[in-house]
């Protein structure tokens, strides 16, 4: 590939993960319209489905988009992740029953599962093949731009809410998918196996029912059914049985879906588990501070979203300056430990907020935050991408994000057990309080707010332990380039 054609490919990459990590925000901020619209008299105990049923595909086939990308090139499996995203958003487009979107947001999470997972693949192979990173400035980009989407998808889904008929919620994703789509088919040239390999479709299978089960138990597990309850029980024995079943293939599998002998691997192992821990405690960043500005201070939740623009700024600056110093020879680890401990002072300055703290200091504990994860998203990506075999790169990166969703899933459900295990106010659960009004408010707010505090404070702890586990990584690795 020419020069100009790389920054092309990279353009492409950038836009489809951004059409991704918008896709899992943005959808909440339209919920209201959607029902109004499908299904007034019963579509509320149905919206959860729409989120749950696009992170559940999502996360399935995770582990079988790395290995497709080793078997048969990435440029092949992005091009066809894409073609069934954009399928999946016209068909939610198209719905005329909430059983017809959820059913169309399953399948646009099969493919948004590729969108995020094969285009780091793509960003690490685009380098000159004569270049000694493997990943480099590119998939520090990724990772921010990612990061950044995840900050900027509330804001968008509100503003399109408010101003747009819902379904553009969905059809936006068409000309922008179509044009990435048709460039990406013209300008993307990929090194692809020349040998045949066999797909172990069976510890995909068993990877997608463990990871499915576990997102069930955290997404229901003390909110639908309770935690003792048959339901979360045989979710769990599922799980479990799903997990061993699951190991014990990738031990046999000629070719397994997900080998185990690269968790003998310093930087796959540790870079796996401070991926799912980082995941753990952004979804605390975002989810409750704007549940904060919302129920504390009364913020609209169409504008609640300009709220993280700090953390994007912080994410988007310090990622592109780790960039650059990787190229000069800046260490992952090192990014590593610091990203983490600065997202922890964030997150303890976080939990001395109040019903009245000052709004500047918030938006400042985010500009930290986004300082320190900014550090993280990307650099731990071309950690793992150097680290792995060139002949496992797909499923080493996939990996990664496969660790990050499960992370986040148990992350969220410890997160909200915490908030309603220790919310003492009015009401009895955080959900009365938007309702109550007077001095009931008040002391529902001061209670909410405690809770919060102490959210914060246990992802504080989480940053914490990404430092230690950060510090096991190896001080050095001589990288290599990927074959041409």
């Amino acid at each position: 590939m020419t020069e100009t054609q790389r920054r092309i490919g990279l353009f492409v990459c950038l836009v489809t993960i951004v059409l991704a990590v918008l896709d899992t925000q943005i959808v909440s901020a339209a919920t209201v319209p959607i029902v109004r619209d499908l299904d007034p008299e019963h579509g509320i105990g149905k919206i959860p489905w729409l989120v749950s049923a696009y992170a559940l595909a999502s996360a399935a086939v995770l582990p079988l988009y790395g290995r497709l990308c080793d078997a048969f090139g990435a440029k092949r499996v992005l091009l066809g992740a894409i073609a069934t995203f954009l399928a999946g958003s016209a068909l939610c487009g198209a719905a005329r029953t909430i059983g017809e979107l959820i059913a169309a947001r399953a399948v646009q999470g099969l493919g948004a599962g590729g969108l995020m997972s094969v285009t780091m693949v793509v960003l690490a192979q685009l380098n000159d093949p004569g270049e000694k990173s493997r990943g480099g400035r590119n998939a520090g980009m990724g990772g921010v731009v990612a990061g950044g989407g995840m900050a900027l998808g509330p804001w968008i889904g509100g503003l399109l809410a408010d101003h747009a008929d819902w379904r553009w919620v969905f059809y936006i994703n068409l000309p922008l998918g179509l044009l990435v789509l048709a460039v990406g088919a013209l300008v993307l040239k990929l090194p692809r196996q020349e040998v045949k390999h066999a797909i172990d479709y069976l510890g995909a299978a068993l990877a997608a029912a463990f990871s499915t089960a576990l997102l069930l138990v955290t997404d229901w597990g003390g909110k639908k059914y309770a935690w003792s309850s048959p339901e979360i029980a045989g979710l769990l024995v599922t799980g479990v049985a799903a997990l061993v079943l699951f190991l014990h293939r990738q031990r046999t599998a000629a070719e397994p879906i997900l080998p185990l002998s690269m968790f003998r691997i310093p930087e796959l192992r540790w870079g796996f588990a401070v991926q799912a821990l980082m995941g753990a405690a952004m979804t605390g960043a975002i989810y409750y501070v704007l549940l904060y500005v919302q129920i504390a201070r009364g913020v609209p939740s169409s504008s609640a979203g300009l709220y993280l623009l700090p953390l994007a700024v912080g994410m988007t600056a310090v990622g592109i300056a780790t960039g650059r110093l990787a190229d000069r020879g800046w260490s992952a680890r090192t990014f590593a430990i610091s990203g983490a401990a600065v997202s922890c002072a964030a997150f303890l300055l976080l939990s001395t907020t109040d019903p009245h703290t000052s709004l500047w200091q918030l938006r400042a504990a985010l500009v930290l935050m986004g300082v320190g994860f900014g550090q993280l998203l990307g650099q731990l990506i071309q950690l793992v991408q150097d680290a792995a075999p060139r002949h496992q790169l797909g499923v080493a990166t996939t990996a990664i994000r496969f660790f990050q969703t499960l992370g986040t899933a148990v992350g969220a459900s410890l997160f909200g057990t915490i908030v309603i295990r220790l919310y003492d106010g009015p009401g009895g659960t955080p959900d009365a309080v938007p309702h109550l009004t007077g001095t009931a408010r008040t002391a529902g707010i001061e209670a909410y707010v405690s809770a919060t505090d102490t959210v914060f404070l246990c992802a504080a702890a989480v940053m914490a332990l990404c430092v230690l586990l950060a510090s096991r990584l190896p001080k050095t690795r001589v990288r290599e380039a990927v074959p041409a």
